[in-house]
């Protein structure tokens, strides 16, 4: 009997049940999508794909990233404003498992991004001094005399991986909106910054 439960535990381990247990990846429908109205698709070099879909009212944005095999790696969810800048967005793994919660702040006077703070959807974090939630990762923006976004400032806030090691970009913000006409910076005073 114990060594049934080793070999079980043994082979758990090495992932080979996955398939058994639904864990496989499957080509997601989606990866076959073509530009139309509210669709946006982007072919990496790669072979991979980045699909924008937007609501017809442009108040929802989905992001979504496929490996060159056409498995669903990332799911983004962003709320956007009536100026089409997002206010907020939830990132989830390829299994639909809600991995961030991110807010963003606009500067009032010129509606400049000046920060991001991305929150563990998880683990509620608490600040020990205050009680509130505390974000994981706080991102922010300084901007040129001639209105030029400066690279993100990053500061993680807690010790382990940073977003940019997990995902490979520092931060979630959309540089471009894929459905402008220029698809010039989401932010119509921002001009896009080099990744």
């Amino acid at each position: 009997m114990k060594i049934l439960a080793t070999c079980k535990i043994m082979i758990l381990a090495l992932g080979l049940l996955a398939p058994l247990r639904g864990g496989a990846q499957q080509v997601s429908k989606d990866f076959d999508t073509v530009d139309g109205p509210n669709v946006r698709v982007m072919r990496h070099e790669d072979g991979s794909r980045t699909l924008f879909t937007r609501t017809p009212d442009n108040r929802t944005l989905t992001k979504k990233k496929f490996s060159p095999t056409g498995v669903l790696s990332m799911l983004t969810v962003y709320r956007m404003d009536s100026n089409g800048n997002p206010i907020g967005c939830r990132i989830y793994d390829g299994r639909n498992t809600l991995l961030f919660k991110v807010s963003y702040g606009y500067r009032k006077s010129d509606g400049q991004l000046v920060e991001e703070r991305m929150f563990d959807a998880r683990t509620t974090r608490r600040d020990p001094n205050t009680g509130k939630e505390m974000p994981l990762q706080r991102i922010c923006y300084v901007y040129d005399a001639q209105g030029n976004r400066s690279a993100p400032i990053v500061y993680n806030l807690l010790p382990g991986k940073t977003f940019e090691q997990v995902f490979g970009v520092k931060s979630s913000a959309l540089d471009t909106n894929p459905f402008k006409e220029n698809s010039g910076p989401v932010n119509p005073n921002a001009r896009p910054v080099g990744r």
